[in-house]
């Protein structure tokens, strides 16, 4: 089963501070030109000769303003008058109106940016809590001249990036265990206790990252010894549909335990699908498959969904018939889905699959690979020898590699096979 890969860190919004290029200082005093001298600072070489841009705030109101999008680093004087410190209606308390109200702000204010904090000489401490509180370092009032600005600068914009990096990759991690565990409790564990049927199924959503399309499958064993088999998909994409195709597939799998078959279950799901659907254009093709205790005959019920895969040893591969099934579910509310049976014989394999496996492109060209080229690409896969896991694999890879890349459409691909023993 294929996992969507993690999404991958995403770059800072503010711009990178490449060792060619000046940096842009947001400073934030009550007092402008009180600390030190913009004018000298402004024109203070940094990396390569470029020098450090400054931007002056007297209050935090004024600094939401000049915060544009290239700032790389903000410098907040932890003598700010309390008046400057934070804005009204900020939510902080009167004895929190001072400088380490001005810092939570600032770092709310601007989450992605490199934050310094500027205070005396004498106060080391102050400054230490600070960085506790989020800055990334802190500077003394007599650092501000001279290259020592453009390399504490520099360090704290790369820190914060650092700092970013490391935290989505955090968050990818997590996010990829997460998959994980939602992968194991959404898509099937094909029950099939007491059965000599071997399963294999593979699955690929279409949207970038997702976790889930709105491709659905299942197979349960119920206890007259009957194995059911189900494939469908939900149209268009998205985590509508996705959901939707989850709903579909566990209703499937509780009203088969309960004894419901063929065309009554297919009413009941599309009752299911037109009250939880999204919209009314929306709708869900759908292949059931009824296997005998026996497992040579079967009963095929189909709603709008392409034809499975008959394999049998010695012959080439062939689909099972395609007439007399019934319209997708949610297009019709009278609908009919008649059963048909099917021979199976002793050694087979059946492939279900959904039309993310046969609507992918052959080429460059408009050319679709189709019901006929999809047979044409498993003949040649079983003429090499290849069956189960194998097949399913070869069988998805090569699809892929016509198309050119990676699928746009949801793929669900499951395969049960029998070898006649058991």
């Amino acid at each position: 089963m294929s996992v969507p890969a993690p999404r991958c860190a995403q770059p800072p919004l503010w711009p990178a501070a490449r060792p060619d290029a000046g940096l842009t200082v947001l400073v934030i005093e009550g007092e402008p030109g009180g600390s030190f001298s913009v004018a000298e600072s402004a024109g203070t070489p940094g990396a390569a000769g470029k020098p450090v841009r400054i931007r002056t705030a007297r209050n935090l109101t004024e600094a939401e303003r000049l915060l544009t999008d290239d700032v790389h680093c903000i410098l907040l004087d932890l003598a700010l008058p309390p008046a400057a410190a934070v804005p009204p209606g900020d939510g902080e308390t009167d004895a929190a109106r001072d400088a380490f109200g001005a810092l939570r702000h600032v770092l709310r204010l601007a989450p992605d940016r490199a934050v310094l904090a500027l205070t005396a000489e004498d106060d080391v401490e102050r400054a230490a809590e600070a960085v506790r509180a989020g800055a990334q370092d802190y500077l003394f009032r007599d650092e501000l001249r001279g290259p020592a600005l453009s390399r504490a600068v520099r360090y704290a914009v790369e820190r914060k990036r650092a700092d970013l990096t490391q935290r989505q990759l955090t968050e990818s991690l997590l996010l990829a265990q997460e998959n994980a565990r939602l992968e194991r409790g959404l898509l099937p564990t094909p029950l099939l206790a007491g059965s000599a049927l071997r399963f294999a199924s593979r699955y690929r959503p279409g949207r970038s990252r997702a976790l889930l399309g709105g491709d659905f499958y299942d197979t349960v064993r119920t206890p007259d010894g009957t194995v059911h088999a189900m494939i469908g998909d939900v149209s268009g994409h998205g985590p509508d549909e996705a959901a939707l195709g989850v709903e579909l597939r566990i209703a499937w799998r509780a009203l088969t335990l309960a004894g419901l078959c063929g065309a009554e279950l297919l009413a009941a799901l599309q009752q299911l699908l037109e009250h939880e659907r999204a919209d009314e254009e929306t709708f869900a093709t759908l292949c059931a498959v009824d296997i005998a205790p026996h497992r040579r005959t079967a009963e095929l019920t189909l709603a709008g969904h392409p034809a499975p895969l008959l394999i049998r040893p010695g012959q080439p591969p062939r689909l099972l018939p395609q007439e007399d099934g019934g319209p997708a579910l949610g297009l019709l509310r009278e609908a009919r889905w008649p059963g048909r049976p099917v021979e199976l014989g002793a050694d087979w394999a059946l492939m279900m699959y959904t039309d993310g496996l046969i609507e992918g492109r052959v080429g460059d060209g408009p050319h679709r690979l189709g019901q006929d080229g999809m047979l044409q690409l498993v003949a040649r896969q079983l003429s090499e020898g290849l069956h189960g896991e194998e097949l399913l694999d070869a069988a998805v890879t090569e699809v892929r590699a016509l198309n050119g890349g990676e699928l746009t459409d949801d793929l669900a691909v499951l395969l049960l096979e029998s070898d006649g023993s058991g």
